[in-house]
């Protein structure tokens, strides 16, 4: 399900603009790796928002809705910022504190910029989400032995190969991005000297080749890949195909792995979309790993990182304070800029009345001098409601009496409630789609 709607990364502002077209959403952004995939908006009207972003998702992944609903999760407000927060700080991740993720929501951020739609709610909200992940591994040991998807892949190999052949297992790399370098780097550090890597272009493997002097890393284009598949006992994918490399067809004829390992070839398939089709594992000579089954490596000291999510979590209670402080306190500016916009338009018409009255003869020191002390009077006297509509968020009391004096402003100067901006918002939307 995971593999039928992962976005790539270069789709997102595509993604983020198809949703913000959708009469009911504002904001969004999209947070797809090989073991998550969500989306996150900021809705006018939260059921309708749902049934917006599950009509899309279905269409863009041709997975029936009621199909999608079997699986999916939906969290809203406090609930969602929690658990971005929680996603970003590492304790969401099928290893727990590793680092990849919050590399994964920083550059959510980095896509997002200039894209419309990835706005102000939505764009806080993810920079706000990487301070956390930022300050949880600052301030607890979360990440120390932290293993990556990568690492836990290597793990799970030298867990299923008999020990003996741990030294001399042949070790077979298909793709050279950011997981296949890592696999390459763990490989390494359990002592393998030796392993081919099959990649589009040489490029990356010589720049691993340079970083890892010591290793025999051998490169081998894809057009020679079945045939490096016959000569390895583990074989690694890791690459963005969006089809599998793998079928039944491609691999049931080749010849079984050494005797060293049991006859037995292993597969590990770190990406999503999958490389190699679920069907390869019904060969008996053939075992097939995926991201699901890294589980078994990350089981252990399940009490150690209890703890560590325990101390990780305060961290994140006191950061979600903060963050939904900042969003109340942005309820405050439509307030405020129909307040000023209010007292412009009686500023303006008294002005000009009274320059009316003046005639057409006087100087332009004077007009200035008029149209300075008119301006000034305003000031003066918008600085106070100004000052009580202000509110930095840091305490509660605070926030809560803003708060109240917005609604008391809202309703003495009669300035448009919530529910009509809303309405109007929704209006403008659906007529724009109309067009």
């Amino acid at each position: 399900m995971r593999e039928k709607l992962a976005i790539p990364e270069a789709e997102w502002p595509r993604a983020i603009a198809e949703l913000c077209s959708l009469n009911h959403i504002e904001e969004a952004a999209v947070l797809s790796t090989c073991n998550r995939m969500e989306i996150y908006v900021v809705a006018l009207s939260q059921h309708r928002g749902v049934k917006e972003v599950m009509e899309w998702m279905s269409k863009t992944s041709s997975v029936p809705v009621s199909e999608l609903c079997e699986h999916r999760f939906l969290l809203y407000n406090k609930d969602a910022t929690q658990h971005l927060f929680q996603v970003s700080a590492g304790l969401e991740s099928l290893v727990l504190g590793e680092g990849q993720i919050l590399a994964q929501v920083k550059q959510v951020v980095k896509v997002g910029q200039g894209v419309n739609g990835f706005g102000r709610n939505i764009s806080g909200l993810f920079k706000h989400a990487i301070t956390v992940g930022k300050r949880v591994r600052a301030e607890t040991n979360i990440a120390a032995g932290a293993v990556s998807v990568s690492s836990a892949a290597v793990e799970l190999a030298y867990m299923k190969l008999p020990e003996a052949s741990h030294d001399n297992a042949r070790m077979l790399i298909i793709g050279a991005g950011k997981m296949g370098k890592l696999v390459i780097k763990h490989l390494v550090s359990k002592g393998c000297t030796r392993m081919v890597v099959v990649n589009r272009t040489e490029e990356r493997v010589a720049a691993i080749r340079e970083e890892l002097k010591d290793i025999e890393i051998i490169y081998k284009p894809l057009s020679e890949m079945l045939s490096c598949v016959c000569e390895a006992d583990v074989v690694f994918t890791s690459t963005a195909s969006e089809t599998p490399l793998f079928m039944k067809d491609d691999v049931k004829d080749l010849p079984p792995a050494s005797q060293d390992v049991g006859g037995l070839r292993l597969f590990i398939d770190i990406s999503v979309p999958r490389n190699v089709g679920s069907c390869v594992s019904d060969i008996e000579s053939v075992r097939v790993y995926n991201v699901d089954d890294l589980k078994e490596v990350v089981a252990a000291n399940k009490e150690d990182r209890l703890r560590k999510a325990m101390e990780a979590q305060a961290i994140i209670g006191e950061e979600l304070k903060q963050f939904e402080a900042w969003r109340d306190s942005l309820e405050t500016v439509p307030t405020i800029k129909k307040l000023r916009a209010y007292a412009e338009r009686i500023r303006v018409a008294e002005l000009e009345k009274c320059l009316g009255k003046m005639g057409d003869d006087i100087s332009k020191k004077t007009r200035k001098a008029v149209d300075d002390l008119s301006r000034g009077i305003v000031n003066r006297m918008l600085h106070g409601p100004m000052q009580h509509l202000r509110c930095d968020g840091s305490d509660d009391r605070t926030l809560t009496e803003t708060l109240e004096n917005m609604h008391a402003l809202n309703r003495m100067f009669s300035l448009e409630t919530e529910i009509s901006v809303l309405e109007q918002k929704v209006r403008a939307k659906v007529e724009q789609n109309q067009k």
